[in-house]
């Protein structure tokens, strides 16, 4: 059965782990979508990256995506369980974009996760829950994200937050509320 989970909380949370174990007992073949890129002379982010790729099975496929989300998405199959990590990490890739296109991409987005038949369970990091980011970027970033993911919760199945390495299903336990009136 297709489902569409979305695992979010803050850094070093346990979220990856806890949404790599779903994925396990998916029944599914996995393919991990790794959304992050390398950058030269990074060498503490090359190890964030290392440390994610040393814990996937041998058996999983993995695919780097930085951009085109949705296309890969739509690749899925029946038998697939597709673990993205992370939303953040896409976002912030496409933070240079100008809204129009971001929208764009986030219509594109989201008519992939409709339409896929495959499993899908979304890594993302929680933003906002401490003062407002003093740059602009900060700002778009935290809105972007934040705005994404709170449209893929009204969409998912289940919704994860992670928290201090326990996972809590806030669909069991919340009450949704609109979708936001503000753009993504």
């Amino acid at each position: 059965m297709r489902q569409v989970i979305l695992v979010t909380g803050a850094a070093r949370s346990g979220k990856s782990e806890w949404a790599e174990r779903v994925a396990s007992e998916s029944g599914k073949q996995i393919v991990y979508v790794a959304t992050a890129q390398r950058y030269e002379n990074d060498a503490e982010w090359d190890a964030r990256i290392d440390l994610h790729i040393a814990r996937r099975s041998q058996s999983w496929r993995s695919v780097e995506v930085p951009f085109e989300l949705a296309g890969a998405i739509d690749l899925g199959i029946e038998n697939e369980c597709f673990l993205i990590d992370s939303l953040g990490s896409w976002v912030g890739n496409c933070l240079e974009m100008n809204e129009e296109d971001w929208r764009s991409g986030c219509d594109c987005l989201i008519s992939s996760i409709k339409s896929s038949i495959a499993s899908l369970i979304f890594v993302s990091e929680e933003t906002g829950w401490g003062v407002i980011p003093a740059y602009s970027m900060g700002r778009l970033f935290r809105d972007r994200l934040g705005g994404l993911i709170r449209e893929l919760g009204q969409m998912a199945d289940q919704t994860f937050l992670v928290v201090a390495g326990f996972a809590v299903d806030v669909q069991k336990i919340g009450v949704a509320i609109d979708r936001p009136k503000f753009p993504l």
